[in-house]
């Protein structure tokens, strides 16, 4: 059993792979992937802009695709093969695990990450095109997002909360998803198994930002030790303690009747969990964040280095009150968290905005050479 196995059997966590590339699907990669213990993959406009540009895997179908239809179209076409792809390779994952695992995430465009009728629109149409039981499509966790994400879940559709940054934002996200089964069962639906979610906190982002603000606050790399001495730990404190609100959150008699029901947890999802500092472990946001019905997605990289030596042991509530603590202590010391979470979910939704952008330009460029034909 490998450690990525061991994670699921052990101790209920599902690793996710943080990744995906058209030549994984072709030549076996990703298959090898779900063989060593990957349960579901993701991927994000930043990701799919670095497989499409990097590769020439996808020249033949665009050179096809562009002389009938929109740049952007052509864009949707491919990811929605590679996603097609994907899906199938995990359905044995989503079928032997009776629905709970084996899913894999399509985002909506980051245009819409404030736009809820528009963000309803692109899901729907998603699902539908797609039409996979082990589709998640991503819905970002901004004000406008949560509601649909609500509507989305009252339609009986599976859905993969992205961008949550702060544990208020977090408690919404909760909300919507028990508020909408609640809605769907209410229309008659009386299986509510059918219906899976994740709910993707983001990690490392966090303790980048609020490094760079204790290292302002302590007057710099020479200043005050204490304030210093508090770097690199936000991130995994506010992760547990968003675990303890889903504890809370999903326990209870006005759980307990959708769980009769089939209803299936909203499962935490820890993202972004490659370190960004190499000063810090680099499995300091996988071996710090074990425990049972959470999901961590990590890119091939940070799989790698926890097959090699990371610990399969349960960390994820190990001292809540400590985790509590050190984010008072943050406070105190002048690191304002909620506008911590405010400035990251906004670099988060420009920064897929910008590589959204960044390939469709590199697209448009592509298509323009190859209406002029060989020189």
């Amino acid at each position: 059993m490998s450690k990525l196995q061991a994670l699921h059997a052990e101790q209920g966590q599902s690793p996710w792979l943080d990744n995906l590339r058209r030549d994984w699907l072709g030549n076996g990669r990703l298959a090898e992937f779900v063989g060593s213990g990957v349960r579901g993959v993701t991927s994000n406009p930043t990701i799919f802009a670095k497989a499409i540009e990097g590769e020439d895997d996808y020249d033949e179908q665009f050179a096809s695709l562009v002389p009938a239809m929109s740049v952007e179209a052509a864009y949707w076409e491919l990811v929605t093969e590679d996603i097609t792809h994907a899906l199938e390779v995990l359905r044995p994952v989503h079928d032997e695990s009776s629905g709970a695992d084996g899913f894999v995430s399509l985002e909506v465009a980051p245009e819409l990450a404030h736009d809820s009728a528009g963000t309803l629109r692109a899901a729907r149409a998603l699902h539908e095109r797609i039409g996979a039981p082990n589709l998640l499509v991503k819905v970002p966790a901004t004000a406008e997002g949560v509601p649909a994400v609500r509507e989305l879940v009252a339609e009986g559709r599976s859905i993969n909360v992205t961008l949550i940054f702060a544990l208020s934002r977090y408690d919404e996200v909760a909300e919507a998803y028990i508020s909408g089964l609640e809605a769907y069962a209410a229309a008659g639906h009386e299986d509510l198994s059918t219906v899976a979610g994740v709910a993707s906190f983001f990690v490392s982002r966090v303790d980048t930002e609020v490094d760079r603000r204790l290292e302002r606050l302590a007057g710099g790399e020479g200043g005050d030790p204490e304030i210093l001495g508090l770097r690199g730990r936000a991130a995994v404190a506010q992760a547990k303690q968003a675990y303890q609100h889903f504890v809370r959150s999903f326990s209870g008699p006005r759980w307990e009747a959708l769980a009769s029901m089939g209803a299936r947890v909203q499962r935490p999802l820890w993202a972004s969990t490659s370190t960004k500092n190499p000063a810090y472990s680099d499995l300091l946001y996988v071996d710090s964040l074990i425990g049972p019905s959470t999901v961590n997605t990590m890119p091939d990289a940070t799989l790698a280095a926890f097959l090699d030596h990371g610990a399969v042991a349960r960390t994820i509530d190990d001292d809540p009150d400590a985790s509590l603590k050190l984010l008072h202590r943050l406070e105190a010391v002048g690191v304002d968290l909620s506008d911590v979470a405010s400035t990251l979910e906004t670099e988060g939704v420009n920064a897929f905005a910008k590589s959204f952008d960044e390939l469709l330009q590199a697209l448009t460029d592509k298509a323009t050479r190859l209406s002029r034909g060989p020189r």
